[in-house]
Order: C-alpha cells, then sequence, then structure tokens
C-alpha cells in the first residue's frame, strides 16, 4: 500500500477525494495528515488574487520534487457551490504532480466517480457549443482531447436516437428487475440468486411482481403520464419459464398506460443457457424483439472460472437460435481484462462476435466491485496489467468502427482496471434507449421488483432521489406493499401538477 501523507489537515470527504484521484495510480493507497509517517509527501494550498483562485500543490519523494499550479475565475455559476470549484482545483494540482511523479497520464483526468456524457451534455445545455463543451472538458477536467473527442461523437449518436432527449422529464421509464439466474458471476454485485423451486420463493416473488406492476401501472394510468422505454434485467429474466414470463408480459400490457407508444422494451437474456424455443416465442407473442445475448467470454476457461455454467458453444447456438426465429435486435456484452485474459484471448473474442453482427454491442471494462466474490478473493483471479487492458480496448475500438459500429453511450465505475470505461457500441438506429436514458438522468426511472433501484428526478429541478426495493426475494415478498406506496409517495412529490385522469 502507498502512503500519501499530505501537510495539511483535510475533512474525511476531501481524504476520500484524494484517494480516489491516488488510486487511479497505486493498486492500493492510503492518504493521510500525519508528517511523521513515512511515504509519498504532498503540500497543498489555494491562494485567491482578486477574482482568481490559484492552486499549489508540490511532492517530495526519494529525493525528487515536482510541483503544479492551476487557476480559475471565482465561480459565478449558481449550479456550482465555492466548495466544489476548491475540490476541482485541488484535483487538478494534486493529479498533476502525481502524473509527473509516475509519469502516467490519466485519459479523464480529475474524474473518478462522475458520468462523462452528462458533464458533456450540463455544458451543451448551459449554450456552449460542440468545441467549448471539448475545451471546457479538457481544461477544467483535465479530460484527454481523445476522450473529449468520443464524448462529442456520442453526443451527436445519442441525440440522434432520441431528437427530444432534453424534453422527456415529464415522462418515467421502467426498470423490471428479476432477481435470478442458473448461478452467480464471480464479478457480479448485482441482485442475483441462484433459481431453484424449494419452498415456492420463485412463485411468491412473482406475485409480489405482478402486484407491484399493476398498483405503479394504475398510478400512472390515473394521471396519464407515458412510458418511454421499459427495461426486464436482473439477474436474468429468462431464467423464469415460458409461462411465467407470458404472464408478466400480459400483466405489463394490461396495467401500464400508452403501451402502444412506448419506444422499446428490452429483455435481458443475458445467460445462454435460459434461452430456449418456447421463450423466444412468448417474446414475438408480445412484440419484444430486442434482447440480450452475453458471451463476456469466448474462452471456455475463463467462463468456468467466472462461474457462468455455459459453454462458448452454447453462446453461439443461442444467438443463432434467437436470430432465425425472429429476434431482431440483439445486444451482446464482452468483458476486457477477465481472469486469465490477454490480448489474443480478447481478440479470439471479437473475431467469434464478428461472426454474428449482434446489432449493438457493449464493451465492458472489468471493475473489481466491493461486494463480488473476485474482490473478496483477488489473489485467486489474475488480471491483465495497464497497459494490456488499453490495448484491449484499443483493440475493441478499431474492431467496432471497422465492422459499421458508433458509440452511443458511456459510464465509468470506481475501481475499474485501467482507469478506463465501458461503452456500448451499435450499428446505426440500433442504439438501446434505455442505456442513453439511464446513463444521461433525463427522466424518472421506477424500479420494480427485487434490488430495483429507482431515480425519481424532479422534472423542474432535475434533483434525483434514489430509492431501492429490497435485494432480496424473502425480504421482497413480505415488504413489498410497503415499497409500493413509498414510491408512489415519491411520484406524488416530484410530479405535483400531474392531474388524476377520471
Amino acid at each position: 500500500m502507498q502512503k500519501i501523507i499530505l501537510t495539511t489537515s483535510f475533512e474525511q470527504d476531501w481524504i476520500r477525494m484524494f484517494t480516489h484521484l491516488a488510486n487511479l495510480f497505486f493498486e492500493q493507497s492510503k492518504v493521510v495528515t500525519d508528517i511523521e509517517e513515512e511515504g509519498i509527501l504532498v503540500d497543498l494550498s489555494i491562494n485567491k488574487d482578486g477574482e482568481t483562485i490559484v492552486g499549489h500543490a508540490s511532492l517530495t519523494h526519494d529525493g525528487n520534487e515536482y510541483s503544479a499550479t492551476f487557476s480559475e475565475k471565482v465561480t459565478t455559476d449558481n449550479s456550482e457551490t465555492g466548495t466544489r470549484q476548491l475540490k476541482r482545483i485541488y484535483s487538478h494540482v494534486f493529479l498533476e504532480v502525481l502524473e509527473q511523479l509516475t509519469g502516467m497520464k490519466q485519459s479523464w483526468g480529475i474524474l473518478t466517480g462522475i458520468r462523462p456524457m452528462k458533464l458533456f451534455h450540463k455544458y451543451r445545455q448551459q449554450g456552449h457549443n460542440v468545441e467549448e463543451a471539448k475545451r471546457l472538458l479538457m481544461e477544467k477536467h483535465r479530460i484527454s482531447e481523445e476522450k473529449s473527442e468520443l464524448l462529442a461523437t456520442i453526443e451527436d449518436v445519442q441525440l440522434g436516437a432520441i431528437p427530444d432527449l432534453h424534453q422527456i422529464q415529464n415522462d418515467v421509464s421502467i426498470y423490471i428487475g428479476i432477481p435470478f439466474c442458473p448461478t452467480k458471476c464471480a464479478y457480479c454485485t448485482f441482485p442475483a440468486y441462484a433459481i431453484h423451486r424449494k419452498n415456492g420463493r420463485v412463485e411468491s416473488f412473482l406475485d409480489g411482481l405482478h402486484e407491484e406492476i399493476r398498483e405503479i401501472g394504475k398510478w400512472l394510468t390515473e394521471r396519464d403520464i407515458k412510458i418511454t422505454t421499459i427495461y426486464f434485467g436482473g439477474g436474468t429474466p429468462t431464467s423464469i419459464e415460458a409461462d411465467e414470463m407470458d404472464a408478466l408480459y400480459e400483466t405489463m400490457y394490461d396495467s401500464f398506460p400508452h403501451m402502444k407508444e412506448v419506444r422499446e422494451v428490452t429483455v435481458e437474456a443475458g445467460r445462454p443457457d435460459t434461452i430456449t424455443p418456447a421463450k423466444i416465442d412468448v417474446l414475438k407473442k408480445w412484440g419484444i424483439d430486442r434482447i440480450s445475448v452475453n458471451p463476456q467470454s469466448y474462452t471456455d476457461e475463463t467462463l468456468k472460472a467466472i462461474g457462468r455454467h455455459h459453454s462458448v458453444q452454447e453462446t453461439i447456438d443461442k444467438f443463432w437460435l434467437s436470430r432465425n426465429m425472429g429476434m431482431k435486435n440483439i445486444n451482446m456484452d464482452l468483458i476486457i481484462g477477465l481472469p486469465n485474459e490477454g490480448l489474443e484471448e480478447f481478440r479470439h473474442s471479437l473475431d467469434e462476435t464478428e461472426k454474428m453482427q449482434p446489432e449493438s454491442l457493449t464493451v465492458h471494462t472489468l471493475s473489481f466491485k466491493r461486494a463480488s466474490e473476485m474482490t473478496r478473493n483477488k489473489e485467486k483471479y489474475k488480471v491483465a496489467d495497464r497497459e494490456t487492458v488499453e490495448q484491449m480496448m484499443k483493440m475493441g475500438e478499431q474492431w467496432t468502427k471497422e465492422n459499421g459500429y458508433v458509440p452511443y453511450y458511456l459510464y465509468r465505475q470506481k475501481n475499474i482496471l485501467g482507469n478506463l470505461e465501458n461503452v456500448g457500441y451499435a450499428k446505426p438506429g440500433e442504439e438501446s434507449l434505455y442505456n442513453i436514458i439511464i446513463m444521461e438522468e433525463v427522466q424518472t426511472i421506477i424500479g420494480i421488483g427485487c434490488g430495483a433501484s429507482s431515480k425519481f428526478m424532479d422534472p423542474a429541478t432535475g434533483k434525483i432521489t434514489q430509492f431501492q426495493n429490497p435485494k432480496d426475494p424473502a425480504a421482497y415478498i413480505l415488504t413489498f406493499e410497503e415499497y409500493i406506496d413509498k414510491k408512489i409517495e415519491h411520484l406524488e412529490k416530484i410530479f405535483p401538477q400531474a392531474i388524476q385522469v377520471d
């Protein structure tokens, strides 16, 4: 663990900020303010010169000294507090001296937890043109020119897919969580439980889910609130039986208002070992043709190591089964940096994907999520180094370009390998509208089902309040009625203008 000693005392939330930045350079770091300890010594200071704030940093380590300075005009932006500006200035100089020390350049600059695309949209909504928004990202946040160009490209694609992206705040999207999977993957922290039929757990959960859909649908119908997109996630929504899927979609169509105007319904059939002809027939019956068939990797040893009990061949077979039975919009996911995978294995995954040409491909970078099996047992899972992961990402960028895909959404996570990103690519016109909406946080998303997270966005202010259903099916079964009431309370607060229709 690398210790970094600050010569000035800071409050704990500032220490967390510096720690997140330090972790971009060191596998593990600890930021302290006790100058008696051994480590990298960093002196940070801020001076105000009239209307300008100037930040300074000097770093001393092993007899070498590095320094950085960054200044900004005092903010007059009402959306930004003085504290936020100070944090950004301190982050600038702190990051720069660490870059000088390590020789590592952070292409996402000082951004660690923020959604870069949301920031780009914010600048554009403030009236800045594309070039000005890119310049602000580079100057204020130290984002590289390459990443700024990527964000500009994605904005263009997003507005092509959803021209009214910034005018849909009075509508909602729906997320429906089904928490069952054949097995749980080692990297997963989603609500996911190995499916079994003991004690009627699945049936009891579905009874509650039907009721939640009906009650939320009733509230939306009474106020004539439209739904933009619906997304079935989990878990694996296709882990339940075909007749259970059929009943669920029937309840959805009977309960939600204006179903003919819903722009997109997606069902994650992410685990190939859950896909059957009977289930595809049910999807077709209800007009659902956007699904995910997620390989993650095309190496059988990797699938076994991460706990996916299906073979590469089964992924290929289920893709073609879905395609030949009429699924016209199929998404696939690949993960960069899975255990024991390098450039050769990722190239093989891309070569196999090329044979299928799914409508969209999401390239994830492995993230060590706090509650995952992989994080708890890091020594068991050997992953690629930073340089290799960056080469894999470049490989994915080149492959998608050569195969006619365009980037359409992007998000980042803490503890992500190489401080990289997750990028969704699609054939033009095949973008997932739900993915764009949830990443850019442009409207309320109502979470229904086990572990489903709701994001209630006030249409007037843009303020977001998060609310989560119980993750455990047993807890959900006991409390779903209480959680329905709480969600409706949130909805009443943010849609007070919605008139109840007789």
